[in-house]
């Protein structure tokens, strides 16, 4: 199961919700000299979007705070997408620690 989660916030709007500190690769991201709070999980999200999926950029926005990760919008299913591409990295250390080399070498910086 993924700590992720897909909310309706009000009729017709949606967050995509992840408490920081509650995933199964929290000790993963610390060794990967990060924070595992909202911020970081942001930059993954967004770094996953624009890599993979960058079909989903102007579908989805984000609002991520400390203790927990957000992304909003009033489209369902790309949060539903992004869900899917997130529930990975959330619960595999390998793919997660695979997406920060990435996004290091490719001169990404996580503001975590």
């Amino acid at each position: 199961m993924s700590p992720l989660r897909l909310i309706e916030t009000t009729p017709g709007e949606f967050s995509l919700l992840l408490g920081a500190g509650e995933t199964p690769v929290d000790q993963v991201i610390e060794e990967l000299g990060h924070e595992p709070n909202g911020y970081f999980w942001e930059g993954a999200a967004e770094f996953l979007v624009t890599t993979e999926a960058p079909a989903l950029e102007e579908r989805v926005s984000f609002d991520s705070e400390a203790g927990m990760f957000c992304a909003h919008g009033t489209d369902r299913t790309a949060l539903q997408e992004l869900a899917a591409l997130m529930s990975i990295v959330v619960t595999d250390g390998d793919r997660l620690r695979k997406l920060v080399e990435s996004a290091l070498a490719s001169g990404f910086e996580f503001d975590d």
